[in-house]
């Protein structure tokens, strides 16, 4: 009988889709050793999140056990699984496994960083293993939407894990590797797999999933039959889907041009690591200046709405030269993640205010997902033949949806989400212990706290405006001059007519002269009375309680 146990938890990704980040760990009750796998990122939101630029997982967790992270491991080259790298890996500092391409674009993000690119050591498939302390680790090839996508095999003292990563069943994929269900046959019967820790993203599309390989036909007809220039977008680490629509542009005799520094990125990782070795050349923008509009497509970032993105600019007007016209064609060869739907759609009404003419995914002609649905997530199920399921990457009712599949497959099943670390020594998930699972903003080029109030502070300016207001007294306390307001993010007038900054000065001036001296020495108290003052102005003249900041200078005795 030992005391050691096999545990799970979950740092971002299980209850939501982005910001993966999941820990293992076997050892003594508080003594475990760990692994980390992915560390991602989400994007922030105007609404709720304004001025951020990223969202990552609070890892203090973590970074409080530093000592006892044997390795991190990361799955695959998107965002919300690689994202977060560079910007935490300082914190808890272990050494970092990854493919070939993975370890390409995770360099560039160290080294962008001012971090070693020697950080990341690059690993083969399956059978090569990672001896990470008690943990043994195999990447195993599967299909998804970004080359050299992994599972991960993870043997432990207390069994097999399968962490899916994301993945899709595709024989297919035009680049990376096909989906090979005899090789996870065999890490099935290699060793009885215990636990797997599987993608839940497309669990309620209920048809199979279709190949990258089906839209050479329809792309190459669309951009074959346009007039114009053609512009098409989709996810920059869509590597096949740019080689897709840059095989249909030269096919129908059009240069290719991409546009966006993370796309020519991604083109020119992959074929700097030989994943791919035949995409057609391409021009420069400047060069697409100089040529007939019909003979040009553009490859472009920011499908998703993105502000500064190359989709974005051309929508607005001008892009390095580049301007589209009535005529053009526009295609959005991608699926619109849920909460991009507005900036998304705002770009394709300025669009077609231009005369551009639109042209979506066409329900999946022009765009298939890079996640397994429902029927494939079964077949997964009863191939790998796990002992309990673990149901991530994915919303509460994503993972609850799957875990309800795996539980009618007669599979143990729980729903595990962020903070909720299971014990999955045994036959079924225990829950030991709860993480508050807490959030880290990168805002400009720092990282903070999302409850440090930064960002609380920026949404309450944003929604009462600000009110600046400064005095000056002299050595007896006494008001020299008038009060002086600054206003921002406020109405002009207020409701009697006047300059509001006016009205303001006025009550604010005149509520000092009434003060009495006791007050006009405490400036505490005095900066609380002239706050309280300016916010009730506000409410009476423009219907808003401002945020107020008071200056409170002193002339000294020489």
């Amino acid at each position: 009988m030992t005391n050691e146990r096999l545990i799970y938890l979950p740092l971002g990704g299980a209850g939501e889709i982005g910001m993966n980040c999941y820990v293992y760990g076997y050892g003594a009750p508080g003594r475990e050793r760990l692994i980390v796998v992915d560390l991602g990122v989400t994007f922030p939101d105007m609404d709720t999140t304004p001025g951020v630029d990223l969202i990552l997982p609070d890892v203090s967790w973590l970074e409080a056990r530093a000592d006892r992270i044997e390795a991190i491991f990361i799955t695959h080259a998107h965002e919300d699984h690689i994202g977060a790298l560079a910007h935490l890996w300082p914190k808890l500092n272990a050494p970092v496994y990854a493919r070939r391409f993975t370890a390409a674009i995770g360099q560039h993000k160290l080294q962008d960083q001012g971090l070693p690119r020697d950080t990341i050591t690059i690993v083969e498939p399956r059978p090569h293993v990672v001896e990470a302390g008690p943990f043994q680790v195999q990447f195993a090839p599967l299909s998804h939407s970004v080359p050299e996508s992994s599972a991960l095999v993870i043997d432990t003292p207390a069994g097999r894990i399968v962490h899916s990563g994301d993945f899709k069943l595709d024989p297919a994929p035009v680049v990376g590797e096909p989906w090979d269900p005899a090789s996870f046959e065999a890490i099935a019967s290699e060793r009885p797999v215990k636990a797997l820790m599987c993608d839940s993203t497309n669990v309620f599309t209920l048809h199979p999933g279709r190949s990258e390989s089906t839209l050479a036909g329809p792309l190459r007809e669309l951009i074959g039959n346009a007039r114009g220039m053609v512009v098409a977008t989709t996810f920059a680490s869509n590597v096949a889907r740019l080689k897709t629509l840059a095989d249909a542009a030269q096919a129908s005799g059009r240069s290719i041009c991409l546009l966006g520094r993370a796309m020519r990125r991604m083109v020119a990782t992959a074929q700097e690591t030989g994943i791919l070795t035949d995409f057609p050349p391409t021009i420069s923008p400047e060069q697409v200046l100089e040529m007939p509009r019909d003979n040009v497509l553009l490859i472009v970032t920011g499908s998703q709405g993105e502000r500064r993105a190359a989709t974005a600019q051309l929508s607005r007007g001008k892009y390095l030269g580049i301007e589209l016209k009535a005529g053009d064609t526009f295609l959005f060869s991608s699926r619109t993640i849920p909460g991009n739907e507005r900036p998304v759609g705002r770009i394709m009404n300025q669009l077609s205010e231009m005369g551009v003419n639109l042209q979506d995914d066409a329900g999946g002609l022009y765009h298939v997902s890079g996640h397994a649905n429902r029927p494939d997530l079964v077949a997964v199920h009863s191939i790998v033949k796990p002992q309990m399921l673990i149901p991530m990457h994915g919303e509460h009712r994503h993972l609850s949806q799957h875990a309800r599949l795996g539980t009618d497959a007669g599979i143990r099943s729980a729903v595990v989400t962020n903070g909720m670390m299971v014990d999955i020594t045994g036959n079924s998930p225990v829950p030991v212990e709860r993480v508050e699972p807490k959030r880290i903003y990168l805002d400009g080029g720092m990282l903070i706290g999302a409850f440090d109030g930064v960002v609380r502070d920026r949404i309450r300016l944003a929604l009462n405006g600000h009110v600046l207001v400064t005095l000056l007294l002299d050595e007896s306390d006494e008001l020299l001059g008038e009060v002086w307001v600054e206003v921002m993010g406020l109405a002009a007038k207020g409701r009697n007519g006047a300059p509001f900054s006016d009205t303001l000065e006025k009550e604010l001036t005149e509520y000092l002269e009434g003060a009495g001296s006791k007050l006009l020495r405490d400036d505490d108290r005095l900066e609380e009375g002239l706050r309280r003052m300016a916010r009730q102005v506000g409410q009476d003249e423009i219907g808003k309680k401002p945020e107020v900041t008071v200056v409170i200078s002193r002339l000294q005795d020489e």
